[in-house]
């Protein structure tokens, strides 16, 4: 990776799914930047296209093999004037397919797992001799410790502190495409946070495919929980904001629950999913948890910290999945209240064991459940956005917004905030600006910014 080139090389990748892969997709430029890869906006003039991949949702695949059809049109325009586009398929249906992509779309030059993306020099030069490249092996050692330092992602910035799953959710690929859970030792996690603020970062998102479950080496030897990390991580100058996603409700110990109510940092807003409502339907997913469980950890987290914004995740239609199991599930959402929320048909994951379950959902059923579903959430998040208005609280400014004199940020809760008048107000990127809120909408809420004297105390 040492190996430095004058000549400029066009990048663009295209980024599918989770944080995660958006953290694995900036990682993959800042490991071909010594090779002078520099991004670009248009596949169709681009040196090297990354599809980076999530097999999470239906059709994940067929959507990636549609799109490498138009990539390879784009391959052959410029092959006629002379210019070699490498095209490499990254992330989960990498990891899953990796000989079917090759079979399926020989013009792909590279597929590699999101175990593998360190060793992109090594793979380029195996695709500019002819050598048609599929790395989806787990490493003995982890990624991380072959990365280069972390480039600047913004004033909001992701930092993978673990990866994998243990839990085995019937119905999730994760633990076979990102394998075992590994956690990153603190130093290491230290120090990319402060490289981040470095270059630019206000708010660090701290990821995990069960990032609750972190339990990384500290110094001493000794694991540390997450909680103890954040702990560790409001000693970084210039960090103003911490979040982590995604959590296990079996996962959320004390130290973590007591880290919302005592670290001013972390900021108010927990994604934590539960997927169903029925114990039914949570025991066949392997969740290892009772609905009423879920609720006793919402409870505790909102005892200690009362302003709390919780999103989740659901998935209607699972095997064997009763109206009763449904109306169980509907009750609990009314009983814990969303801020914000994702929800899914269940659709089969090849190797999952939901998939040879009997019992599935009719498609009109799971549809007709869904649209039911969703219109509660959307409820509860008109109704949390509604009760922002006249509230007063700090933005981080992340880009203009649409219209003039328009600036775009985050509140501590999460909601996408339009902060208007903000660049007659002097206000740029990256500042943290005291706003009151005027309106809400179904997504977002709309603010002005607070005088300069309250913006300055």
């Amino acid at each position: 990776m040492s190996d430095q080139t004058t000549n400029h090389k066009k990048l663009h990748i295209r980024t599918y799914g989770c944080q995660m892969n958006v953290y694995d997709s900036a990682r993959m430029s800042d490991v071909l930047a010594p090779l002078g890869y520099v991004a670009c906006d248009d596949a169709a003039d681009a040196d090297m296209v990354i599809l980076n991949t999530c097999h999470i949702r239906e059709k994940a695949a067929e959507k990636v093999y549609s799109e490498l059809g138009r990539l390879r049109g784009h391959k052959e325009a410029l092959a006629k004037g002379g210019r070699q586009m490498v095209i490499a398929v990254a992330g989960c249906v990498a990891q899953a397919e990796g000989a079917e992509v090759r079979r399926r779309a020989p013009w792909v030059d590279m597929v590699f797992g999101p175990q593998a993306y360190h060793q992109l020099p090594d793979m380029v030069q195996a695709a500019a001799r002819g050598a048609g490249v599929v790395e989806t092996d787990f490493p003995s050692e982890p990624k991380f410790d072959a990365l280069p330092k972390a480039g600047g992602q913004g004033p909001s910035a992701f930092l993978t502190v673990q990866e994998g799953c243990d839990k085995f959710c019937t119905f999730c690929v994760v633990p076979y495409t990102r394998g075992a859970e590994y956690s990153r030792p603190v130093a290491d996690v230290l120090a990319e946070a402060r490289q981040l603020v470095a270059t630019g970062a206000r708010e660090i998102t701290l990821l995990g495919q069960n990032v609750n479950a972190y339990h990384g080496e500290s110094e001493d030897g000794s694991a540390l929980s997450l909680g103890r990390l954040i702990a560790g991580l409001t000693d970084v100058d210039g960090l103003a904001r911490l979040r982590y996603t995604t959590s296990h409700p079996l996962d959320m110990d004390e130290e973590l629950i007591s880290a919302h109510r005592d670290i001013d940092i972390l900021m108010p807003y927990l994604h934590l999913p539960v997927q169903s409502g029925s114990d039914t339907i949570l025991a066949a997913m392997n969740r290892r948890h009772r609905a009423q469980d879920y609720r006793r950890v919402v409870d505790i987290l909102r005892a200690s910290r009362p302003d709390i914004a919780l999103s989740g995740d659901f998935i209607v239609g699972f095997p064997g999945e009763t109206d009763q199991d449904f109306e169980d599930t509907l009750s609990l959402i009314r009983d814990v209240g969303y801020a914000s929320a994702y929800s899914f048909k269940y659709s089969s994951r090849p190797g999952t064991t939901a998939t040879a379950m009997e019992n599935h959902v009719p498609e009109d059923v799971k549809a007709e459940r869904l649209a039911v579903l969703q219109d509660l959430l959307d409820q509860q998040q008109v109704a949390f956005n509604q009760q922002s208005i006249g509230a007063e609280y700090e933005v981080l400014i992340e880009r203009e917004g649409r219209r003039d004199g328009q600036m775009l940020g985050r509140s501590p809760y999460n909601q996408a905030v339009h902060v208007n008048g903000a660049i007659d107000a002097g206000i740029a990127i990256g500042d943290l600006v005291k706003v009151r809120v005027t309106s809400s909408h179904a997504n977002s809420v709309a603010a002005e910014p607070l005088g300069a004297a309250e913006n300055a105390a």
